[in-house]
């Protein structure tokens, strides 16, 4: 099999260098691109000085979609690929073999169209963020299928854009990457893979540092596009659910296990929690 690694990127700082130099000793070798929106602080010249090619776009064109299908259509011009991996610029591979353990279901299952990988948090995260990591990346592998929908409900098409991969054969059988999405194409791919007969994996043993410790108006804004996506795309909650009834028992179980540790980091979820709830709310209508 051949793999490509793209990442998007815009003013990426310098922990970008340490996922350069981690991504020069991975153990799977890949073609890499970098598509960058216009950076003004080196970021595209770092990335050459590692030997990476660089797309770079108009910052004002960037979309979550479609500039992840122009930078896959730009590396599959280059070089044959059957595997295409997308990173975010803020992950920090774990190990060596991080690359590897993520695709290596696609030699091992041919009706897996895409596989995410299990993210761990940065050794700054708050509590809140490091149970957010622990309830979506547990540390278990999991296949899922479309009939999985019965027992997960839209958590059967939950991925991660961060650290994920994709079959080709499979990415193309659903059109690509969607063209005009505010947010959320990894679970639009998902949904429609899975809608396909395709099967989504969950590579535990593939992991990354990635996690944020956003503020109640950070997540207001991060929701407002989650809800705009749902609404744009209404027959991901027909087919497969809402998120309503995950929502709240992750709100539920998050404040338990924060009150244990520190009752006070309670206030400040339950603010955020609320910023979620209206941003998502404001975006859906």
């Amino acid at each position: 099999m051949n793999f490509g690694l793209i990442i998007p990127t815009l003013n990426a700082g310098e922990q970008f260098r340490t996922l350069l130099v981690q991504l020069a000793a991975q153990s799977l070798p890949t073609s890499k691109l970098i598509v960058d929106s216009q950076s003004t602080d080196g970021t595209a010249d770092l990335a050459r000085s590692f030997g990476l090619d660089v797309l770079t776009i108009e910052r004002k064109t960037f979309n979550h979609g479609a500039t992840r299908q122009l930078a896959l259509e730009t590396l599959m011009s280059r070089s044959p690929l059957d595997v295409a991996i997308f990173l975010t610029q803020d992950v920090l591979l774990h190990d060596d073999d991080a690359l590897a353990m993520l695709v290596k279901i696609f030699a091992e299952d041919s009706t897996v169209g895409m596989s995410y990988g299990r993210q761990l948090p940065h050794a700054d995260a708050t509590e809140e963020a490091k149970f957010l990591r622990a309830f979506n990346y547990p540390a278990t592998s999991q296949l899922r299928s479309f009939d999985d929908r019965k027992i997960f409900g839209l958590k059967t098409a939950f991925a991660s854009n961060s650290f994920a991969a994709y079959r080709l054969a499979a990415l193309q059988e659903v059109g690509g990457f969607p063209k005009n999405v505010p947010l959320c194409e990894d679970m639009f791919v998902a949904a429609k893979m899975l809608m396909r007969g395709r099967k989504i994996f969950y590579a535990a043993q593939a992991q990354v540092f990635h996690s944020h410790n956003f503020t109640a108006a950070q997540e207001f804004r991060r929701y407002v596009q989650i809800g705009k996506f749902h609404a744009q795309e209404p027959w991901i909650r027909q087919t497969f659910g809402s998120a309503e009834g995950a929502g709240k028992k992750f709100v539920l179980m998050k404040l338990a296990a924060l009150a244990k540790k520190n009752p006070l980091d309670c206030f400040g979820a339950i603010f955020r929690d609320a910023a979620k709830f209206v941003g998502y709310r404001v975006g859906r209508l």
